[in-house]
Order: structure tokens, then C-alpha cells, then sequence
């Protein structure tokens, strides 16, 4: 079970981070493009490991294990070299923050309601900011040399750029929603666990 179809499209998801990170450190308008390719390749195989796995039966403990930390070493990866590159600059600075920080939050947790064996399944809203985030963060890559949308006019086209940083702060408005929920849910997990041991 360790190397079957989903486990290998999460393996090779991680091994595409490099990739997406290296193409946006070269920069232009090859550099962005083939950063663009690489994150679609990783954003495709994060929706078809799961699919597969379910549909097959092939879950299993080690892509459980594998397959947040590819998601959330893809997004911190592209999210700081986005930073790093300009690309996200001055005030989007903060969704981008927010965004970091949520994906911590959760991780510490998941972690901690594994220990105490209670699950924390994704919401309908966490897989729609899943989802913004993972436009926003495609129109970014791609960012300067992308083409304008929008039809022309006194207000003009949209860039690229403006509709990645727009849904930036799209998903950063839901992370902030979602974290809530988690911490809340986490929270009283905690405060159960605590009257536990205290009356052990």
C-alpha cells in the first residue's frame, strides 16, 4: 500500500515544490510561466491522490500523513517566494501572513486531536478557501507577464496580478473564518481534556 497510485501523486506532488520554487527564483517570463506548469501539476495530483485513494481504497496511514504537509509545504513555499520575489508587496504582505499562520494553527491542532484519537474534518468553507487560495496563488505565479482580462474601457482590464492578489485577500478573509471555527473546536477539545485529567 505504500506505493500505490495516490501515495506516488503526493511524492511527486512534494518533489514538484522545488520545481515551482526554483522557476519563480529565475523569474521572467519563461521562469513564470514554467513555475505556473509546475504548481498546476501539483495542484491537479492534490485533487486526483485523494479522489484515487477514496475511489480505490487505497487509503492509507502514510498518505494520511503525507498528503497536509505536501499541501501546506506547497502554499508556504509559494507564498514566500512570492514575497520574496515582489510579487506580493507593501499591505498583501498581510494576507499572505494570515494565510501562514492559519496553516500553523491547524497543523498544531490536528496534531494535538490526533493524540487525543478526535478528528477534525474539513468544512464545506475550508475547501472553498482551498480552492481561492489555490487560484489566487496560480494568477501570482504567472503575475506580471499574464495577460489583461476584462473588456476595455474608462476603468480598464484587470491584470493578472490584481486577480491573484485580489483572491489573496479572498482566501485570507475566509482563512480567518475557518481558523476560528478550528481553534474553537480545538479549544473545547482541550478544555474536555483538561476536566478529564483533573477529575482522574
Amino acid at each position: 500500500m505504500l506505493f500505490n497510485i495516490p501515495n506516488i501523486l503526493t511524492v511527486s506532488r512534494i518533489v514538484a515544490i522545488p520545481i515551482v520554487v526554483i522557476f519563480l527564483y529565475i523569474g521572467g517570463e519563461w521562469g513564470n510561466w514554467l513555475a505556473f506548469s509546475a504548481y498546476t501539476y501539483a495542484c491537479i495530483t492534490d485533487f486526483f491522490d485523494g479522489y484515487l485513494a477514496r475511489a480505490w481504497h487505497q487509503q492509507s496511514a502514510f498518505g494520511r500523513f503525507l498528503d497536509p504537509i505536501a499541501d501546506k509545504l506547497l502554499v508556504a513555499g509559494v507564498l514566500l517566494m512570492l514575497v520574496g520575489a515582489h510579487t506580493i508587496t507593501a499591505y498583501h504582505v498581510l494576507p499572505a501572513a494570515i494565510i501562514l499562520c492559519r496553516e500553523i494553527l491547524v497543523s498544531g491542532l490536528r496534531e494535538f486531536l490526533a493524540e487525543a484519537r478526535v478528528s477534525m474534518p474539513v468544512s464545506l468553507l475550508a475547501k472553498w478557501k482551498t480552492t481561492i487560495q489555490m487560484l489566487a496563488l496560480g494568477f501570482l505565479i504567472v503575475g506580471v507577464v499574464g495577460p489583461d482580462f476584462g473588456p476595455y474601457g474608462p476603468i480598464g482590464p484587470v491584470s493578472t496580478l490584481e486577480i491573484g492578489l485580489f483572491g489573496l485577500w479572498a482566501a485570507a478573509l475566509i482563512t480567518i473564518i475557518t481558523g476560528y471555527d478550528y481553534l474553537c473546536s480545538g479549544l473545547r477539545h482541550i478544555s474536555e481534556a483538561d476536566r478529564g485529567n483533573s477529575g482522574g
